[in-house]
């Protein structure tokens, strides 16, 4: 995939809640590749660097939404089908398969599963879940979607991980864990 070269001016631009030049040199330049692989910049950083516009395509802000969307969906015993239904409905779309009208629909419905959670005791992660799943089918794939769905299953992840002994170390851990797979998952997207 052709990405475009980026500066740390770039970056700025963004409006970082932080200064870049902690992590980079003045004079840095490089693709969100390179971005993604700086490990010295913390993963839910580096993605939201990465889901600005102009840094990736929209088809991959797409499906990088739908893999995370299964990521958060796989943590609930009985995922909403009108949710996995969205997944598979912007997949469909980020490929051509699936048009506009299809797309609304998947997303209408999803946040409708969402907004009715069932109070189950996996309630948390199934909302994060559906969440992550309508944001995969919303209608513009653009940075804040991507991001949206990043986070959902990220939260998912953590909130799956509430139940454990020391729920507090262990939601940190998955939280972390979500986000460096996330950072895996679209270098390996990006690379192919």
């Amino acid at each position: 995939m052709d990405l475009p070269t980026k500066t740390i001016e770039d970056i700025r631009k963004l409006e970082p809640c932080y200064d870049p030049g902690k992590y980079a040199p003045e004079d840095w330049t490089g693709t969100v590749l390179d971005i993604l692989k700086a490990e010295q910049v913390p993963a839910e950083d580096r993605l939201w660097v990465a889901f600005h516009e102009g840094w990736i395509d929209d088809k991959t802000m797409r499906l990088f939404a739908v893999w995370c969307a299964r990521q958060a969906l796989a943590l609930v015993d009985n995922p909403d089908p009108r949710s996995v239904n969205a997944v598979d409905v912007a997949e469909r779309y980020a490929n051509g398969n699936a048009t506009k009208k299809e797309l609304a629909a998947a997303w209408a419905a999803a946040w409708a599963a969402a907004l009715y959670a069932d109070w189950a005791a996996d309630w948390a992660a199934a909302l994060y879940a559906d969440w992550a799943a309508a944001r995969a089918a919303a209608l513009y794939a653009d940075w804040a979607a991507a991001w949206a769905a990043a986070w959902a299953a990220a939260r998912a992840a953590a909130r799956a991980a509430d139940w454990a002994a020391d729920w507090a170390a262990a939601r940190a851990a998955a939280w972390a864990a979500a986000w460096d797979a996330q950072v895996a998952q679209l270098i390996k997207m990006l690379e192919e």
